[in-house]
């Protein structure tokens, strides 16, 4: 391929840009840490929606687009997808696969904020790992919980304060033990997570098996077809050299 932009913001699509040479584009959201050690073109900022994604790539001379951004980014994965159509670029995709429960694991599956507020109910300590949606429900936390929330620590600014909230700024990949800690020193007694697959901040979960802690997780979103969608980098770096 003569010129590909890469979508990403996420670990595994920084993994690629790194194999990217001085002609390729990697295309940042602007949410997460910008890297500057890459060989490659870094783009940080939005494009207008699925056509002024298009106008770029007619305009910039793409020969593939990449889409490896995080598996709830649903807008931009539409986007991407149409984008693509619109232009007549070819467009791959990096769908990490979800992770399965066990035997042992007690997840509840919910669609949305309110369906897991409702669930959240009868706990009193829960651990949010969804990001910065949290802190725009500060007012609903009931009078019997106290909220842990995580997230990066970059995007952690001008943060509201509530009594019953402690916010932590952190970025995985999260060491078993230190995840361990974390559970046992703020009595956890339930996890909210996005079901994002991969390594990097799978460990929460064998804490709460290990812990007999519940899961509620929230369900993912529907992603677009594409030309190609590959389960791993390795996968997607073995096609892109043939």
């Amino acid at each position: 391929m003569k010129r590909i932009l890469l979508l990403g913001g996420v670990t595994d699509a920084l993994a690629i840009a790194r194999t990217l040479g001085p002609q390729h584009i990697y295309s940042l959201a602007g949410v997460g840490r910008v890297p500057t050690d890459l060989t490659c073109q870094v783009r940080v900022g939005g494009y207008g929606g699925a056509e002024g994604l298009a106008q770029f790539i007619v305009e910039q001379g793409i020969d593939l687009l990449l889409d490896a951004t995080h598996p709830y980014a649903a807008q931009i994965s539409h986007n991407a997808a149409l984008a693509a159509q619109l232009s007549g670029t070819p467009c791959w995709a990096l769908r990490r696969p979800a992770w399965q429960a066990g035997p042992e694991d007690d997840w509840r599956e919910v669609s949305g904020w309110a369906e897991l507020i409702q669930a959240l109910a009868p706990f009193q300590r829960p651990l949010f790992t969804l990001g910065r949606e949290p802190l725009q429900h500060l007012d609903e936390i009931p009078a019997h919980q106290f909220w842990t929330l995580r997230a990066l620590e970059n995007t952690l600014r001008d943060l509201p304060r509530h009594e019953r909230c402690e916010v932590i700024g952190a970025r995985g990949p999260f060491l078993l033990e230190d995840e361990r800690s974390l559970f046992v020193q703020r009595k956890i007694d339930v996890l909210i997570s996005k079901n994002s697959g991969g390594s990097a901040t799978e460990a929460k979960l064998e804490v709460a098996r290990e812990l007999r802690v519940p899961v509620l997780i929230l369900k993912r979103p529907v992603l677009p077809s594409v030309g190609r969608e590959f389960e791993s980098v390795e996968q997607l770096l073995n096609a892109l050299d043939r």
